[in-house]
């Protein structure tokens, strides 16, 4: 049996048993099995596929955004009209071959955006380069799902492939620990309302051949998938959200039957661009810059003016200690307090410590021993 037909065959055994609690243990494992199967699958394309001329690309700027479509989809257009980056275009499939990267300057953020090479079906288990272009997605902070409005179901298909590389969109990291020990079995502590049994724990680590271990799992809603993601301990959890490209070859009806198609499947609403038109790319650049979590931080120096030209970017829920870790690896050793003026504090001039966290638009003195 091939690869493809023992993963075929899993999936419909999962299709095909109804979950209940006499079922449910047997569901889990075969989930774990299918897991693994195509996480070894996966690992294998990954290491055939070394680092590949062009594929290697350093992070820079104050986040990394990656553009994954399917070939001829309209990447490279998109690239150069968000960035002046100069990626080749073409009207047929694999123009772009290796990563080209440009540089976004936006609201005072310097964003990196990736064009790499289209995704197709496949692509997590090698196909079309995706052993390499995987490698690449799984370092963005953020993922721009790029369809088009006549291949509506492209979509569906970048959302499998990222799953089978192990990248979950758009949800949070479970706080699930998974610690082996040496004996007594697995078992299993709760915080919160779980609704997943120890006997499906045993039978998921069991696929594995983890007999011995503490779990620990907080939140509710745990399902087996998060267990088993737990147990992979290789997935990566990345925000993202749809673009859909060439808005302007459709007429309005048809726009807003792709639109609705899209909500109906994901609950988001997509954002209808046109790379080549230039509609709606201040829209994407506004979303771009949302989805990181962007905040604007404006230094002041002891007893000077604030610089309220040039921001300091960080992220949503950044402290005190980020920002003098930026500024200088010292600043953190020679901290006395830091004063700030914004919405981060009750009051104007407040002293704060290191762990304190700062919102957009606040205005920061840090104050050092020396």
């Amino acid at each position: 049996m091939s690869l493809e037909d023992e993963i075929k065959a899993i999936e419909d055994e999962i299709r095909n048993t109804k979950y209940n609690k006499a079922t449910s243990q047997h569901i889990g494992r075969l989930k774990a099995k299918l897991a693994k199967i195509k996480d070894d699958a996966v690992t294998r394309a990954m290491k055939s596929a070394g680092s590949g001329e062009g594929y290697s690309v350093k992070k820079s700027g104050d986040g990394t955004i990656v553009l994954v479509g399917f070939p001829s989809v309209g990447k490279s257009t998109l690239l150069n009209k968000l960035t002046g980056a100069e990626s080749e275009t073409g009207a047929y499939a694999f123009t772009t071959l290796t990563v080209v990267p440009g540089l976004m300057e936006y609201k005072g953020a310097k964003i990196q955006i990736l064009d790499i090479p289209g995704l197709i079906a496949g692509a997590a288990m090698g196909k079309g380069r995706g052993k390499e272009v995987i490698a690449v997605v799984r370092t963005a902070d953020l993922i721009v799902i790029l369809g088009d409005v006549f291949n509506g179901v492209h979509v569906d298909v970048l959302m499998h492939e990222l799953y089978d590389a192990g990248i979950r969109i758009n949800k949070p990291r479970p706080d699930i620990t998974i610690k082996k020990t040496g004996f007594g079995g697995v078992r299993l502590n709760t915080v919160g309302a779980v609704d997943i049994d120890i006997e499906e724990v045993r039978a998921i680590l069991a696929e594995s051949k983890i007999m011995n271990a503490d779990v620990l799992v907080r939140g509710s809603n745990v399902t087996q998938d998060d267990i088993i993601d737990a147990m992979m301990g290789n997935r990566m959890y990345i925000p993202a959200f749809i673009a859909i490209n060439k808005v302007d070859l459709v007429t309005e009806t048809e726009r807003q039957e792709v639109e609705h198609e899209m909500r109906e499947k994901y609950g988001v609403d997509p954002i209808m661009i046109s790379a080549h038109a230039g509609y709606n790319i201040d829209k994407l650049q506004d979303a771009i810059y949302e989805h990181l979590g962007f905040v604007r931080i404006y230094m002041k120096p002891y007893g000077e003016d604030a610089d309220m030209e040039e921001p300091m970017i960080m992220r949503k829920g950044s402290t005190i200690e980020d920002i003098c870790r930026r500024l200088h690896r010292d600043f953190v050793d020679q901290f006395r307090y830091a004063k700030i003026w914004g919405t981060s504090v009750k009051h104007d001039a407040a002293k704060v410590g290191l762990q304190h966290k700062v919102e957009d638009g606040d205005i920061v003195t840090i104050v050092t021993k020396l």
